[in-house]
């Protein structure tokens, strides 16, 4: 196998074998703790701008199974692992992971001690990075990663978002689903439970939307710091109140902040599909699926009206939000998980009785 490099912006260099696409990428290098769902993880454009450490030391065991993607295309920038399978076992695969990684020009580093560099990660902070399948060019790449553009500012939503408006008929009740990048799980979990979808992009106006004649509004995930996305929050403000809402992590963020409320960017952030949160009213303990570097600031909540719902019991984030008055869900994980655990699926039925009563949350 060729070499390959991965450079991080503290000077560090990780040397390995490319499998896949051989050319050259950077991004914000992160970390997942998942030890499966490593297809779900290269398909959800919640990943756009980042190279991804895989902690699981075994990756591709059970090959690429295309109808499980979560879009048709990968937005990720480099995957870095530290054993590639040769020989995966799945009777649903229908290829190799390598053939998907070389057909979306993923480069892909293996052979790297990926638990070392997710230390320094965890220690350091998310850093910049460049992957490469030419390590002659170490030097050039060292002095170069210093100058590259941080994931802030980018609107990195916008760029994976549709750009029309999609419809799925069903019963009721009718549903839009504003796409940041929206995973198709999400869009899955509404229709399975009956919900008629119309999947719109996200900059559609708000009045355009409520002639659509919804009953309710998904506010879905999607890459990228949740301030840059102004238009965004503007839009939210006009349906806040009008309809009931749910957010789902960036779509929480972008609530909050169209609510008054302010975010930050966590030191490395929530990765993985194994992560603890707890409602603060049942005390009830849920493992749930994260892929978000931002959260909201919990000191700005006061005097938005939204009350905490959720909080990471690892950091004590705040996890979920809520407003009876304003008809407002809201969760920084995943409830549609994939991959991941279904203990939070319920988020979707909470929200579909909110539509049916129209009082609030149960």
């Amino acid at each position: 196998m060729p070499k390959g490099i991965l450079i991080l912006e503290d000077g560090s260099c990780y040397e390995g074998e490319i499998y896949g696409y051989a050319g050259e990428n950077f991004g914000e290098v992160v970390f997942n703790t998942g030890m499966t769902g490593y297809q779900e993880i290269l398909t959800d454009p919640s990943y756009a701008g980042q190279i991804v450490v895989m902690t699981y030391p075994l990756i591709g065991n059970y090959g690429f199974i295309p109808e499980d993607k979560e879009r048709e295309k990968s937005f990720v920038r480099g995957l870095v692992v530290r054993e590639l399978c040769d020989f995966p076992s799945n009777w649903r695969q229908k290829e190799r992971l390598e053939h998907f990684l070389n057909e979306e020009k993923i480069v892909t580093l293996a052979g790297v001690d990926t638990r070392e560099i997710t230390k320094k990660l965890r220690l350091y902070g998310v850093m910049k990075g460049i992957i490469s399948a030419f390590p002659e060019k170490r030097t050039e790449y060292q002095e170069k990663v210093k100058l590259l553009p941080d994931i802030s500012g980018q609107k990195l939503a916008y760029q994976v978002a549709g750009s029309e408006v999609l419809y799925y008929p069903g019963q009721k009740p009718r549903v839009v689903l504003v796409d940041y990048g929206a995973k198709n799980s999400i869009l899955h979990s509404l229709l399975k439970r009956g919900a008629e979808v119309y999947v719109v992009p996200p900059l559609m106006p708000a009045e355009q939307i409520l002639a659509l004649g919804p009953q309710g509004v998904v506010l879905s995930n999607g890459p990228g710091d949740p301030a840059d996305l102004q238009e965004s929050i503007f839009i939210i403000r006009q349906l806040i109140g009008k309809l009931p809402i749910l957010g789902i992590c960036l779509g929480h963020q972008l609530l909050a902040l169209a609510h008054g409320a302010q975010t930050y960017k966590l030191k490395f952030g929530h990765r993985g599909s194994n992560h603890p949160v707890i409602e603060t009213e049942s005390k009830r303990v849920f493992i749930t699926s994260h892929n978000h570097g931002f959260a909201v600031r919990e000191e700005s909540l006061v005097g938005t009206g939204l009350e905490i719902w959720f909080r990471n019991l690892n950091d004590n984030t705040i996890e979920g939000l809520r407003s009876r008055h304003d008809k407002i869900l809201s969760v920084q994980f995943h409830p549609e998980a994939a991959p991941g655990p279904n203990d939070a699926d319920f988020i979707f039925d909470l929200f579909l009785e909110m539509i049916d009563k129209g009082d609030g949350y149960a």
